[in-house]
């Protein structure tokens, strides 16, 4: 093991002993007792508290609304961020992708330790990472520095809020967990109906530093609430360890990866391009900056319904609808000519195919390759996002400047149409 995973073990053991202070649910009969000791995983009884479980899902639903809400609002502060520092969409939105690839990259370190250590140490890991991440990016004097203030802070702090979070409640989940699972990543979709329009407000009101600043300040509250509730989950087999390389060389890895690559290509483009779409063809600031708000508020009805029919009809099936239907709104987008009420209903349907990838993911991850070492599999396989999230959005602004967006929409369409294709070689589940 390099110096640096070891000053990371370190680390993350100091943090272990800190927040298993923060719980007494183990030892009901020794009220006033605080116990700091480094266990090993938990193995429950046959009858797991239902209340455990539910908590362990309220706390992932309010993790993903925080980072995602944080990460997601960027289209709000693109325009204000690229007209202080003089950049082209292209270098601005190089801050976004920073930030994608290392919270999907990063999601395989995270769900690795997880997978260790808990998901609460790696919660209060990222906890900090976003109050510190966000407090120097209000004060940074160009887009180079935001690249690593914005993109490390937030960036770490979606990879510690998100993966091992969703892995977690996969883990306290059989019967229910593609319902469990879209509860949780419906955070995601909350979150960004939520803060997308609530920054583009602050940044009117007060700019855009300080609108990082008092989402800082909030963002730190809503995650430490959300550690509060996190648990790890019971073992089911082999103590959560997993030969990821073995994973990798599996055919069904390959095909979701190569899918979830082609994908990812596209799906972050309207986070950073759509108000700036939506702008520039006489549509008012506030109502363009809603439109990512719908994306978010629409992929909630994917999270929720698709879940909830994925025990019923299959998860693979359905995530492979979901990416058919994203290849399906892109068309509406190109064809829209930035009339709002058709730039509506793209948002909504491609948020319909976006929830129900972000929710069908962890499930047909475990049900490829089972709970054990889960979050560390899923980390992997959302890699392939962070790649994704890394390439799209710069080359979709380069495209856009030199092009237009109607070769930039058509970029994001040819990678969706890709990724539905690819997707139909994955197999049925196990």
């Amino acid at each position: 093991m390099s110096q640096s995973s070891e000053v990371i073990d370190s680390v993350l053991r100091s943090v272990t002993r800190i927040s298993s202070c923060w719980s007494t649910d183990d030892h009901p009969n020794a009220a006033g007792v605080i116990r700091c000791d480094v266990v090993e995983r938990p193995t429950e009884p046959a009858g797991i508290s239902e209340v455990r479980r539910w908590a362990t899902v309220a706390a992932a639903f309010v993790s993903t609304f925080t980072v995602f809400g944080v990460a997601y609002s960027f289209g709000a502060f693109f325009d204000s961020m690229a007209d202080e520092f003089g950049t082209g969409r292209g270098l601005t939105a190089l801050m976004f992708s920073v930030t994608t690839a290392l919270y999907f990259g990063g999601g395989v370190v995270s769900g690795r330790f997880a997978d260790r250590y808990g998901p609460r140490p790696v919660m209060v890991v990222g906890t900090v990472s976003l109050g510190l991440g966000l407090l120097a990016t209000s004060a940074v004097g160009s887009i180079w520095l935001g690249y690593i203030t914005y993109g490390l802070g937030v960036g770490t702090a979606v990879a510690c809020g998100y993966v091992p979070m969703v892995a977690m409640v996969g883990g306290w989940f059989e019967r229910r967990r593609t319902t469990a699972l879209g509860i949780a990543v419906a955070g995601i979709g909350a979150g960004t109906l939520v803060c997308a329009p609530l920054a583009a407000h602050l940044i009117e009101a007060h700019g855009w530093r300080r609108a990082y600043v008092i989402f800082a300040i909030g963002g730190v509250a809503s995650m430490a609430l959300a550690t509060l509730g996190v648990r790890r989950a019971p073992s089911r087999g082999a103590g959560g360890r997993v030969d990821l390389r073995a994973v990798a060389r599996q055919r069904p890895f390959v095909v979701l990866y190569l899918g979830s690559l082609a994908l990812s290509l596209a799906l972050f483009v309207p986070f950073v391009f759509i108000k700036s779409y939506a702008t520039e063809r006489g549509v008012e600031a506030g109502r363009a900056a809603l439109l990512v708000g719908l994306i978010g508020a629409s992929s909630i009805i994917g999270r929720l319904g698709l879940g909830a029919l994925g025990a019923r009809l299959g998860a693979i099936r359905l995530l492979q609808g979901s990416f058919v239907t994203m290849a399906g709104s892109y068309l509406i987008w190109m064809a829209s000519d930035g009339r709002y009420g058709l730039l509506v209903l793209y948002t909504v349907v491609m948020g319909i195919g976006y929830g129900g990838f972000i929710a069908l993911s962890p499930a047909v991850v475990a049900e490829l390759f089972g709970t054990d070492g889960m979050a560390t599999i899923l980390g992997a396989t959302y890699t392939a996002a962070g790649i994704g999230g890394l390439v799209g959005p710069p080359t979709a602004g380069a495209i856009i400047d030199r092009w237009g967006f109607g070769i930039g929409i058509g970029f994001a369409l040819v990678m969706t149409l890709v990724a539905a294709v690819t997707l139909l070689a994955l197999p049925r589940g196990r």
